[in-house]
């Protein structure tokens, strides 16, 4: 597919035109790209080089994005594409978000086959995550689109760092978000990612309070960077006062990757730390991530404490809800989005091949 003309943009007195989609409100001359490589002035418009151009599709659990919340032992269809608009030092995707290799996005899907391809292996939803979708929102709204007309749900895996004006369409067009909120301080944002945090704050504030997205959030904890008790608790604190006690909270562990080789991985114990920061925050639903940690990863029962669903890793073991949600034990009914639990699709991940 050719490149696709990009919208929220205006032209500047200097002849430059501005990209007025995320907060870094790139400015930019014929030729020029924006500081997340995909979109383009071509001296008369924005462009979108990605739009129906993948770095791979692959269909997931549910519980990988991760959404313990929405639609449990489900399974997505997940894709991204390359770049990204931030410029995190530890990324853990970076070989797709920070490639600059446009030719390597091989596989070439319209809206509408990625919406059949996903019915056809029996997906729930469709996942754009990999990289973040903001910067290729044209494309993932377009999909979103076909994939409600399907009976499908559209799910952004994101940062959250995006305007308002484009937040308001990219989200109207979204059924769930898992955003990542990478710290809760303003160094950390501006020094090891290149962004700011208020305008994540912002979206998450606007998620909650402004739509009917379902929203869970996921903050990976960096030894010595971010997983201070002190910083841990405001940012619990924010969450319970800001979006609310029943709004999920992931603390999950860090790798070594990209330009953080020398920071060691992070230890299970930080991980449990901070859920039980959380929980005595007043935050009801808190897991740990990318661990094997059954009790972190368990959903309870905000009412009798029952275990609800019983997961190690992203592996349902036990699943105590009626069709719609409630406890079996109580009868209190679970936040999030249910259906009828057919089994967990486990946690498998299997590579597809998409053609146009």
């Amino acid at each position: 597919m050719t490149d696709y003309p990009g919208r929220w943009w205006h032209r500047l007195e200097d002849g430059r035109i501005q990209c007025d989609l995320c907060p870094r409100d790139c400015k930019l001359r014929a030729g020029q790209r924006g500081a997340c490589f995909v979109r383009q002035c071509d001296g008369e418009q924005m462009v979108l080089t990605t739009y129906g151009r993948s770095s791979g599709f692959c269909i997931d659990p549910i519980e990988k994005k991760p959404l313990n919340h929405y639609l449990p032992g489900s399974s997505v269809l997940s894709f991204g594409t390359a770049g990204c608009n931030l410029a995190c030092k530890f990324c853990q995707n970076w070989d797709i978000s920070k490639s600059r290799e446009m030719d390597s996005l091989l596989d070439q899907a319209s809206p509408e086959r990625i919406a059949r391809a996903a019915v056809e292996a029996g997906c729930a939803s469709v996942a754009f995550t990999y990289n973040d979708p903001v910067i290729f929102a044209e494309y993932a709204i377009d999909t979103a689109r076909a994939c409600r007309a399907l009976g499908l749900h559209p799910v952004a895996v994101t940062a959250g760092y995006i305007h308002a004006e484009p937040r308001r369409e990219f989200y109207a067009a979204m059924d769930a978000a898992n955003v990542d909120l990478k710290a809760f301080t303003e160094e950390f944002y501006f020094r090891l990612s290149g962004a700011h945090l208020q305008p994540v704050l912002d979206t998450l504030v606007y998620l909650c309070h402004e739509t009917q997205v379902w929203t869970e959030i996921t903050t990976l904890l960096i030894p010595g960077y971010n997983d201070g008790n002190a910083e841990i608790e405001a940012l619990c604190r924010w969450v319970r006062d800001e979006l609310g006690e029943e709004v999920p909270l992931h603390f999950t562990a860090f790798h070594p990757d990209f330009k953080m080789l020398d920071v060691p991985p992070t230890p299970p114990e930080t991980l449990s730390r901070a859920r039980a920061i959380g929980l005595a925050q007043g935050l009801r639903h808190v897991y740990t991530g990318n661990v094997h940690d059954t009790e972190g990863g368990t959903t309870f029962c905000p009412g009798c404490g029952a275990a609800l669903i019983v997961r190690d890793w992203h592996r349902i073991l036990h699943y105590r809800l009626d069709d719609d949600g409630h406890c079996l034990a109580c009868g209190r009914r679970l936040v999030g989005r249910f259906r009828p639990f057919a089994g967990a699709f486990g946690q498998r991940r299997i590579p597809v091949r998409l053609s146009a």
